[in-house]
């Protein structure tokens, strides 16, 4: 393990934990860290050195002539507040990042998303969230929706509300509300592309 001298669990929880680690620092002091982590014990990057996408965010846009972002305005409990993001959520077992993403979008918005095979594939590859705290990775999911009027499908526990924002929208949305970091750089990219091809960063 190197410098990190000692692992323990401190919390029994069903979906999230934290834990102590004990280390040893630069000079050859004793420190203490804590992160938190969705995975079981045996799981967590720390012993395990892996990195496979815990879960997805989804880049989706319209198939019209001046295309649409999919956002929504979720409540999130840890800030007590209505934010601005893109669907996500985690992968099932036996899921595809795609088949997740198609599934997010279909129960947090009610469209259908077909997923875009489009650029290299580091477009796709996980990448680590908050690595100060948690160990958790995840990746992007790029693709368009159809069946705009289809109702979404949220749980009792989810209060989310589905939009389709023009590049105006987004603009004020960046602007004003309080916004996911991840869904903000993909609104970015989402402001620098032609209406004709709002797909168009995915390049080889």
């Amino acid at each position: 393990m190197g410098r990190i001298q000692k692992i323990e669990k401190q919390t029994d929880n069903p979906f999230l934990n934290m834990y102590h680690l004990e280390f040893t620092d630069r000079d050859g002091k004793d420190g203490n860290y804590y992160f938190c982590t969705r995975n079981a014990d045996d799981k967590i990057k720390i012993r395990t050195h892996e990195m496979t996408s815990e879960g997805i965010c989804v880049y989706a846009v319209t198939k019209e002539p001046k295309p649409r972002l999919v956002m929504i305005r979720e409540y999130r409990f840890p800030v007590d507040e209505e934010i601005y993001s893109l669907p996500a959520g985690l992968i099932d077992p036996g899921e595809t990042a795609g088949e997740a993403a198609a599934r997010e979008v279909k129960e947090e918005c009610g469209f259908t998303f077909v997923e875009s095979k489009r650029g290299a594939d580091f477009y796709r590859r996980p990448f680590l969230l908050v690595p100060g705290f948690s160990d958790e990775p995840g990746s992007a999911v790029f693709g368009t929706v159809t069946d705009l009027d289809t109702p979404a499908h949220n749980e009792s526990t989810e209060w989310i509300t589905p939009m389709l924002c023009d590049k105006d929208e987004v603009r004020r949305i960046l602007s004003e509300e309080i916004v996911s970091v991840r869904a903000a750089f993909l609104c970015f990219l989402f402001l620098s592309m032609p209406d004709d091809d709002p797909l168009g960063f995915l390049q080889e």
